[in-house]
């Protein structure tokens, strides 16, 4: 009988520098990005076949660098979706979603990479935002919150890193949140079948190792099925379609004093069972700012 994947890497391979998919044994490294930043040797299992229908197999090969998604076509966002979140920022709890779009410019891998911050986001309020991420499994629209969950390819952790001087300047916030590389992501992707239950998940950012957001999925105001439901209603959501959930307290915006991210800092996402590993952020035309992103599985 096949063995469908449950916790996806896409990563190069040191046996022949080619990009593939992988099956991580979860036992042996539980925080893959960890492990990989220790100088550990990380193996899988190869996985045939896309991320849609891949298939593991026997041959295992070792993880020289694990890298992003590519197939997908949008990044859509929520706001303000945790109850903790919206007391710290003493705003009502909206009654529909709060929505923003981050385009595929904005993706950025797990790997030890640079988030982009551009010359016009340069003033000192770069933000950390820790999300918990959804991938679409298939194409479709006008989606019942019944069947949602059938639609959800796998869980990631995510960063949606933010300027937020730039957000408060306009209405829409795809435009401060959606810069070149302002979306680390990965590098697991978590099959439904490996997690019990999404809205029961611990969340946090860490910060030069400290805390900075803690909270927990059960905050989410609207429930994934919710999300995805609203989302489809007259507009079909592509399979690949990343879906950022959203975030609890703690961002840099709200903290007394401010937390921003500067040059050589580390920001890590946490959530359970999901890491968000290091990925390095600099500013665009004057390098001021290198942000190391930290990410895996727990």
């Amino acid at each position: 009988m096949a063995q469908y994947w449950t916790h996806l890497v896409r990563f190069i391979a040191e046996e022949d520098g080619q990009v593939h998919l992988g099956q991580v044994d979860s036992t042996q490294f539980p925080d893959v990005g960890l492990a990989m930043l220790n100088g550990e040797k990380v193996t899988v299992k190869e996985i045939k076949g896309s991320v849609f229908d891949g298939v593991v197999q026997n041959r295992v090969q070792n993880v020289s660098q694990p890298i992003s998604m590519e197939d997908f076509p949008l990044i859509r966002c929520m706001g303000l979706n945790y109850r903790d979140h919206a007391l710290e920022a003493n705003m009502p709890i909206p009654d529909v979603p709060v929505l923003f779009i981050k385009p595929r410019t904005a993706l950025n891998g797990p790997q030890p990479a640079r988030i982009n911050v551009p010359k016009i986001a340069q003033d000192g309020t770069s933000d950390y935002v820790a999300d918990l991420s959804i991938i679409m499994s298939k194409t479709e629209k006008d989606i019942p919150e019944k069947d949602a969950m059938d639609y959800v390819l796998g869980y990631t952790s995510s960063n949606d890193v933010s300027a937020r001087t730039q957000q408060w300047k306009n209405s829409q916030w795809s435009i401060a949140k959606g810069f070149d590389f302002s979306c680390p992501i990965g590098p697991i992707l978590l099959a439904p079948s490996a997690i019990k239950d999404p809205h029961q998940l611990a969340i946090k950012a860490i910060h030069n190792g400290n805390i900075v957001q803690g909270s927990n999925t059960q905050e989410m105001i609207f429930t994934i099925p919710q999300i995805i439901s609203f989302l489809s209603q007259g507009t079909t959501l592509e399979k690949g379609t990343i879906i950022m959930t959203g975030t609890g307290p703690g961002i840099g915006a709200m903290r007394d004093p401010r937390v921003v991210l500067n040059h050589g800092d580390e920001i890590r996402v946490e959530i359970e069972r999901l890491v968000l590993w290091l990925t390095q952020s600099t500013m665009n035309k004057e390098p001021i700012c290198r942000v190391l992103s930290l990410s895996s599985i727990l």
